[in-house]
């Protein structure tokens, strides 16, 4: 533990769109910001090689290119980028005491949590590999089905979001082939029913992935097993698109913070206020529904907004 303990205004732990936007606000509000980055500076969109849909970018920007960006906004108007990430905290008392790398402790003001959420992956080699390459593996169709358009893709997953997502990429892809481990969707009968009359969906029950095919650079296929016959099966596809859901980043909080089902931050609504007075949430640690880097940066933003106003209202 450390012999030093280190006041701090505004401390924001996590570095993707919501971290540094929340950092821009606060910096400019006089808030004297510490941004620590997190196990992933940059967050999600480091693993995205381009982003075409933040407004602004009329050319498109790689997402660590953009990251890159809002750093360095973020600390021209003053903020503290910080490496390391929050392994403790204790929010039980007036004063909000984070730890860093177990060893650092830091007393809060105010404390923006942007810690975001991990997309969930198979764990395949051959897909993690193409994840890394930028060749063709996603977690986000939203965000990069756009790259397919008239291609042929795969998605994995049965639930609400995989429904959703098959039927997105349908309407830009010539055929979706949708691999769902069991005999029936996880998802409710309605979003079931919609990918099932779509025409150029294909749903492959008791079904498994058992490998990313490619060329080395991209994505050209992928080879299935069914898990009743044991038959392996390859087709052809530029796109492997995986919806099975998402951890929300947000375990070293459970003590303190209220969360859901699923372990997201629970927000009051229209505000980033959670229900420690002076602790507020931006992006995707909060968010299950949208995920995208424009509502991370527009919660951001409120975090800033509201910390402001709460330290205000204890002069």
């Amino acid at each position: 533990m450390s012999d030093t303990i280190e006041k701090v205004k505004c401390l924001i732990i996590g570095s993707g769109p919501a971290g540094y936007t929340a950092a821009i606000y606060a910096a400019r509000a006089n808030m004297n910001p510490v941004l620590y980055q997190g196990t992933q500076p940059g967050g999600q969109l480091t693993t995205t090689n381009e982003v075409e849909n933040f407004p602004g970018y009329v050319d498109g920007v790689t997402g660590p290119e953009m990251m890159i960006q809002l750093q360095s906004q973020a600390q021209r108007f003053g903020t503290d980028v910080r490496d390391g990430w929050a392994t403790k905290v204790d929010f039980s008392g007036d004063i909000h005491k984070v730890w860093i790398n177990d060893t650092k402790e830091i007393h809060c003001e105010t404390v923006i949590i942007s810690t975001g959420a991990s997309a969930k992956y198979l764990g395949l080699p051959s897909e993690q590999k193409y994840l890394q390459l930028g060749g063709g593996v996603s977690a986000c169709a939203v965000c990069d089905g756009f790259f397919y358009r008239n291609q042929e893709v795969v998605i994995v997953g049965a639930g609400d979001s995989a429904c959703e997502e098959a039927h997105y990429l349908s309407k830009l892809c010539t055929k979706v082939t949708m691999v769902v481990r069991k005999d029936e969707f996880r998802a409710s009968k309605i979003m079931a029913e919609r990918v099932q009359k779509t025409k150029n969906i294909t749903i492959m029950f008791n079904t498994e992935t058992d490998e990313v095919l490619g060329d080395g650079q991209v994505v050209t296929g992928v080879r299935l097993k069914n898990n009743v016959t044991g038959e392996l099966t390859e087709i052809p596809a530029t796109g492997f698109f995986v919806a099975i859901g998402h951890k929300p980043n947000t375990d070293i909080f459970k003590d303190y913070i209220d969360l859901d089902a699923t372990g997201y931050i629970k927000n009051i609504p229209g505000t980033s206020k959670t229900n420690v007075a002076g602790v507020f949430v931006a992006g995707d640690a909060a968010d299950h529904v949208y995920r995208q880097a424009i509502t991370a940066a527009g919660t951001g933003c409120m975090a800033a907004l509201d910390a402001e106003r709460y330290l205000a209202s204890k002069d």
